[in-house]
């Protein structure tokens, strides 16, 4: 019940409304963040659809995709590496299919 009235009075007059159905009250949906982009962005292309690479493409900007897309890269060749015991240059050209270094 305190919740209710602390999100009640905590609001700007304007904003305390009660009239408005629940639905209306709800902030609008936000735009996906470039993390939130890359991740939809690389499953997609595992599972090769294609309408779903389109609509991630979509989100942000090219460049900003590309430096999700290389976070993402680099933080799961990371945790591949922690969970195999080896190299993270091991793990990324195995991934590659290239020979050891």
């Amino acid at each position: 019940m305190f919740g209710r009235l602390h999100r009640f009075f905590g609001r700007r007059p304007a904003e305390r409304n009660t009239e408005q159905p629940p639905e209306e009250r709800r902030p609008a949906k936000r735009a996906p963040n470039l993390f939130e982009a890359a991740a939809a962005y690389v499953s997609a292309c595992a599972e090769d659809d294609q309408e779903q690479i389109d609509e991630a493409s979509d989100w942000v900007s090219p460049e900003a995709l590309s430096f999700g897309v290389s976070e993402l890269a680099c933080r799961a060749v990371i945790a591949l590496a922690r969970e195999r015991d080896e190299s993270p240059q091991t793990v990324a050209r195995e991934l590659l299919g290239l020979p050891a270094a």
